[in-house]
C-alpha cells in the first residue's frame, strides 16, 4: 500500500514539476498542489533531493516512452525532423525542460542534479539510438549520429535568439541532412 501511495505521489509530483519546473521547487507548495503534506513527501522520499531525483528519473521515463512510441521514419533525415516535431510538443517539450534544468544545475556542481542528469542522459541516449536505428541509421554509426543529434536538438530546444519556428525548422533540417550523410557515407 505504501509503495502504491509513493507511486501516486511521484506521478503527481512529476506532473507538477513538468508544469512548473524544478527551479525554485519547494515542498510545501508542491505538497499543497498535489493534495498532501510536505511531511508525507518526506516520509515517502526521505528528503527533497531524493524526491527531485525520483521526479527527474520519472520525467526521463516518460520522455523515453514518447520516443519509443514514435514510428520509425523512412530515412534518418525524416527521423530527425520527426524527433524535433516531438520535442516541440508534449510530453517531450516539458520533459526536455526538466532535464535541461537538472543538467544546468548539475553543471555548477549541485547534487543530486549532476548525478541525475548523467544517469538519465545514458538512458536517453540508448532510447535515441533505438529510434534512429528504426529510421535506418546503421548500428555501427548510430552512436556518432546520436551525439550530433542529441546535442544539437538540445541547443535548438534552448534557443533564445530565434523567434521564428520556420528558421529553427530549417536549422533542424540542416542537422538532419548532416546526420543522414554520416549514416550513409562510406568513410
Amino acid at each position: 500500500m505504501a509503495d502504491h501511495h509513493r507511486e501516486e505521489l511521484l506521478e503527481q509530483a512529476t506532473d507538477y514539476v513538468l508544469e512548473h519546473g524544478l527551479i525554485g521547487l519547494s515542498l510545501r507548495p508542491l505538497a499543497a498542489a498535489i493534495g498532501t503534506s510536505d511531511r508525507m513527501l518526506i516520509y515517502h522520499f526521505t528528503n527533497r533531493d531524493a524526491l527531485i531525483s525520483a521526479v527527474v528519473a520519472r520525467s526521463n521515463e516518460r520522455a523515453m516512452a514518447a520516443v519509443a512510441a514514435l514510428p520509425g521514419a523512412p530515412s534518418i533525415r525524416s527521423g530527425v525532423n520527426r524527433l524535433w516535431a516531438a520535442y516541440r510538443t508534449e510530453p517531450l517539450s516539458s520533459c526536455m525542460d526538466v532535464y535541461c534544468q537538472a543538467a544546468a544545475t548539475g553543471l555548477i556542481g549541485r547534487e543530486p542534479y549532476l548525478s541525475d542528469a548523467r544517469a538519465t542522459a545514458e538512458l536517453w541516449v540508448a532510447a535515441l539510438r533505438e529510434y534512429l536505428v528504426r529510421c535506418g541509421a546503421p548500428p555501427r554509426r548510430v552512436a556518432r549520429i546520436v551525439t550530433l543529434v542529441d546535442s544539437a536538438l538540445y541547443g535548438f530546444h534552448l534557443d533564445l535568439v530565434t523567434d521564428d519556428p520556420d528558421e529553427l525548422a530549417r536549422g533542424v533540417d540542416d542537422l538532419a541532412r548532416a546526420a543522414e550523410t554520416i549514416g550513409t557515407s562510406r568513410a
